[in-house]
């Protein structure tokens, strides 16, 4: 688990010191909500703390089910996937990027899935994160 900027159980992160804390990458993280709830009405956003060594993270839900991990660090963000058999044969199978199916592949696998992690620094991320996002809600 990454480690997010805000480590402080008794303060939830909020949209005044996320932007202060990811800076120009806060447009990334704002392009990111509005793309799931444009196209996954039922998609809920959760804060969850795991405890002071990992801080604050947001958990982008349908319905019990965890589409994205997002942690803030210092002027970026990691998005965390897990995915199952069937959403790693599709991303291995698809367009993106070789360097992103290596870090699939190499992923440790849990009972769950393989989970991995992707620095998200600027918007050309957008676009892996959107490519990412669609293989895990149709798998």
């Amino acid at each position: 688990m990454a480690l997010s900027i805000f480590t402080d159980k008794s303060e939830k992160p909020n949209e005044k010191n996320l932007a202060d804390k990811l800076s120009e990458t806060i447009n990334v993280w704002k392009r990111i909500r509005d793309y799931f709830h444009q196209n996954y009405p039922k998609i809920t956003e959760e804060w969850r703390f795991s405890g002071e060594k990992y801080g604050w993270s947001m958990r982008v839900k349908s319905n019990k089910r965890t589409i994205l991990y997002c942690t803030p660090c210092e002027n970026y963000f990691k998005g965390a996937f897990v995915y199952g058999n069937k959403a790693t044969e599709a991303a291995l199978s698809s367009n993106l990027s070789e360097e992103i199916k290596r870090l699939i592949q190499s992923a440790k696998v849990y009972a769950e899935g393989r989970g991995f992690r992707i620095d998200i620094n600027n918007i050309d991320s957008f676009e892996n994160i959107k490519s990412l996002i669609l293989i895990k809600m149709n798998n």
